[in-house]
């Protein structure tokens, strides 16, 4: 059978990797809630297409921190790609240059940065960072990704502390001897550190901190993990250049919204002031153009690059972002555009609130009242029908 959608890959991946990758890379916080409505949530939305207008060219091109991208789709970071095949980031990096996409390199990527830029010389790649307890281990990566062309700094903020993933508590996963980080392990080297933890993550690091950042780079900083306008607000008044709303796939604290509900909080907050992504279930192409009616720039993928990857390699990772290319092409062009959501005047999605269960209004089309709980003080909205445009 043909491989026609990336959950076809989903299911191919798990027969060819081991329980405890598996289990590693699908694996989410607490009981899995966030995970799964993250793919849930977009169910929720429906498309509001314009007929009658000339879509006989689509074009899929985009910008993100000014630098062109062939669809507004890219790759999130994810670590330790060798689990699933033995080139690793490598692989995926050749990958997202064919594609004409930004790939996000992590921290805990298992082929070194060098390998990495060599594998694919042409590639637009950001540098995802843990902020780690070392300052001046954080300031040799900032650098050496500089000088190894990376185009922007992105921070992950959602991991002060690593979440409570019970799948990888109970096959007692344990990274740290199976693959080795390679740039973090030479730079501790170099500064005499006798043995690297698997996250020595600051835990103290605070929004004051990103000035010390910023001090040392003059690469574009992005935010990802930002979920709530409070955060937005504050990563507009410390003059980051973007943000990435996520969950961090649900595996870090369960019971948060999924990625495309934040979205739009996140949108309005920055008033337009910064570029906004999203990160989290992103499944097929419709999935990428609520995304961008609700006001997204581009939308990342993490599992799914995965999926492709212990499937074929590089080939895999192609397969996969060619079909989600192509279905965003067909989703454009079913709702009446020629190219991506840009500014005002483009594409209306309608987005159901839901929250408190009555089943009275299953299937009934009627829009449930919305309870939602901030911290640390509470707050009560009700919710009706809510049509949400940034266009508007």
């Amino acid at each position: 059978m043909p491989v026609v959608c990336l959950t076809d890959f989903e299911a191919r991946a798990r027969k060819h990797l081991s329980k405890s990758t598996w289990d590693y890379i699908e694996g989410a916080a607490g009981e899995g809630f966030t995970k799964d409505d993250n793919i849930a949530a977009f169910k929720r939305i429906r498309l509001r297409p314009r007929y009658l207008r000339d879509v006989s060219q689509v074009d899929t091109r985009t910008t993100i921190q000014g630098e062109e991208i062939s669809a507004p789709i890219c790759i999130s970071p994810t670590g330790f790609h060798r689990l699933a095949w033995p080139d690793g980031e490598m692989s995926t990096a050749r990958a997202a240059q064919a594609a004409g996409i930004c790939y996000i390199t992590s921290t805990y990527a298992s082929c070194t940065l060098e390998d990495i830029v060599t594998a694919a010389p042409r590639g637009f790649r950001w540098f995802q960072l843990y902020v780690q307890t070392d300052r001046q281990l954080n300031k040799q990566l900032i650098q050496k990704v500089e000088s190894l062309g990376f185009r922007a700094l992105v921070i992950t903020v959602d991991v002060p502390k690593l979440g409570n993933r019970r799948q990888d508590i109970q096959n007692q996963l344990n990274l740290k001897e199976n693959l080795l980080l390679k740039d973090l392990q030479s730079l501790t080297e170099r500064n005499s550190t006798a043995h690297l933890q698997m996250f020595p993550i600051d835990s103290a690091f605070c929004w004051d901190d990103l000035s010390w950042v910023q001090s040392i780079t003059q690469l574009p900083i992005i935010l990802k993990g930002i979920l709530t306008k409070e955060d937005a607000e504050l990563a507009l008044k410390h003059k980051v250049h973007g943000i990435i709303v996520s969950n961090h796939g649900g595996r870090q604290l369960d019971d948060v919204p999924a990625s495309i509900d934040a979205l739009t909080e996140v949108v309005a907050a920055v008033k337009g002031k910064l570029e906004v992504y999203l990160d989290g279930g992103v499944r097929t192409g419709n999935d990428v153009l609520k995304a961008l009616a609700l006001g997204a720039k581009c939308v990342f993928l993490g599992r799914p690059v995965l999926w492709g990857l212990a499937c074929k390699g590089e080939h895999g990772v192609k397969e996969v972002l060619n079909i989600l290319k192509d279905e965003f092409h067909t989703s454009m062009a079913l709702t009446g555009h020629q190219a991506p959501p840009r500014g005002r005047g483009g594409h209306q999605c309608e987005q159901k609130a839901h929250g408190v269960f009555r089943p009275q209004a299953r299937g009934s089309g009627e829009y449930l009242h919305l309870r939602v709980c901030g911290f640390p003080g509470v707050k009560m909205t009700c919710a009706a029908r809510q049509v949400f445009s940034p266009f508007l």
